[in-house]
C-alpha cells in the first residue's frame, strides 16, 4: 500500500472514530437532558376549574392590589415600610408571632413558624420576596408570590404543632438588583443564618406566579428547553438546579396529585438562563435543596420588570388554583 492510500485509510478510520465519539456525546447529553427534566405523575389535563375556596381568588387579588400600588424597594423607604406593615398586619390577623431579621433596615425579612410535633422534626422553608425592580409596581414580580405565601400562611395555621414537618414562611427583602446575589439579599441572609441546615429538607421560592395565557406561542424558553416543554403559557412551573432534582420531584409529584391546573417541571445547570433567578439560589449556595414555583416570568410575561406589571394583568383564578395545589401539597408533605 502506498503512502497516499495508507493516509486515506487512516483518515477514514479517524473520521469514523470521531463520528462515533460525537454520537456518544450526543446520546449522553440527550440522556442527561431527559433525566434532568423528567418529573413524576401527570400534569392536569382537564378543563378550567373554579377554586374550591370561592373567596380565595378575591383575597389574592386584594393582597396584590394592596402591595402593587407603587414600587417597593430602597429607592423609597416609605414603600418598604408600607409593604411590611401590610404583611405584618395580615400575619398578626392569622395569629402568628412575627420575627424580624435585619437585612438593610427598613428592608428586613419577616419570618413566621409552624411548629412540628417534635422539636427535632425536619424543616421545610417556603418564601417569597416583597421588593420590586426599579419603578415597577411588581404585581406579578412579586406581589403574586407574596399573596400566595400569605394565603398559605392563613390556610396552614391549623397545622401549628400538629405536623411531622416544621414549616418556616419567610418574606424576603432585596431579591431584585442591585442586591441580587449580594450579601444584602434577604434570602441569602436567612440561608446563612440557618444553624442546622442538615434538618432542612428543602426550600420553595414563590416567584412571579400570576400571569397566564391560553394563546399558542405565548410561552418561550432558552434552548434546549423549548424542545421539551409546551408553547402555551397556561401552566405553573417547578424549576431548580441539578442538585435539587430529588426534592423537585417530590414536590411536583405531590402537587400533581392534588392540583387542577397544568404543571411542568425540571432541573438544569445554573448556567442556563433563568434557572437560578430567585431566592432558591441562596439556599442552593448553602447545600440545601431548593426550587422555584413560577409562571416563568420573562419567558411569558411581557410586563416583567416594567411599569406595566399591574394588578389587572394577572389571572387570579389560576393563581388560586396554584395556591390550592400548593396548600394541599404542603399538608401532604407535613403528614409524612
Amino acid at each position: 500500500m502506498n503512502y497516499i492510500a495508507a493516509s486515506e485509510q487512516t483518515g477514514r478510520k479517524n473520521r469514523r472514530i470521531l463520528f462515533a465519539i460525537i454520537m456518544i456525546i450526543i446520546v449522553l447529553l440527550f440522556g442527561l437532558f431527559m433525566w434532568a427534566t423528567s418529573t413524576p405523575g401527570e400534569s392536569y389535563l382537564g378543563g378550567a376549574q373554579a377554586p374550591e375556596d370561592i373567596e380565595l381568588e378575591n383575597r389574592l387579588e386584594t393582597h396584590v392590589r394592596e402591595l402593587a400600588v407603587t414600587s417597593r424597594n430602597l429607592q423609597s423607604t416609605s414603600t418598604i415600610k408600607r409593604s411590611l406593615a401590610y404583611i405584618e398586619g395580615e400575619l398578626e390577623g392569622y395569629g402568628y408571632a412575627i420575627e424580624k431579621q435585619e437585612v438593610l433596615t427598613p428592608a428586613d425579612n419577616l419570618l413566621v413558624r409552624l411548629a412540628a410535633k417534635t422539636d427535632d422534626a425536619p424543616i421545610l422553608i417556603v418564601g417569597a420576596h416583597y421588593d420590586t425592580a426599579g419603578a415597577s409596581p411588581g404585581a406579578d414580580d412579586n406581589a403574586s408570590g407574596v399573596a400566595a405565601l400569605l394565603e398559605l400562611a392563613r390556610e396552614l395555621k391549623p397545622l401549628d404543632g400538629k405536623a411531622e414537618l416544621e414549616v418556616k414562611l419567610v418574606f424576603y427583602a432585596n431579591e431584585e438588583p442591585p442586591y441580587f446575589k449580594t450579601n444584602a439579599m434577604g434570602s441569602l441572609v436567612h440561608a446563612r443564618s440557618i444553624h442546622n441546615p442538615e434538618r432542612v429538607i428543602g426550600m420553595i421560592s414563590l416567584e412571579t406566579m400570576g400571569y397566564f395565557s391560553t394563546e399558542a406561542g405565548s410561552q418561550h424558553y432558552p434552548f434546549p428547553l423549548s424542545l421539551r416543554y409546551p408553547s402555551t403559557g397556561n401552566f405553573i412551573a417547578f424549576v431548580g438546579d441539578l442538585t435539587s432534582r430529588d426534592f423537585l420531584q417530590t414536590v411536583i409529584g405531590e402537587f400533581r396529585t392534588h392540583a387542577t391546573i397544568p404543571s411542568v417541571g425540571g432541573t438544569a445547570p445554573t448556567l442556563m438562563q433563568g434557572i437560578d433567578w430567585s431566592d432558591h439560589w441562596s439556599y442552593s449556595q448553602q447545600g440545601i435543596p431548593a426550587i422555584m414555583v413560577t409562571d416563568t416570568a420573562i419567558f411569558r410575561n411581557p410586563h416583567y420588570h416594567k411599569e406595566s406589571d399591574l394588578p389587572d394583568t394577572l389571572d387570579y383564578a389560576r393563581l388560586a388554583l396554584v395556591v390550592e395545589g400548593l396548600q394541599k401539597t404542603l399538608r401532604s408533605l407535613g403528614a409524612k
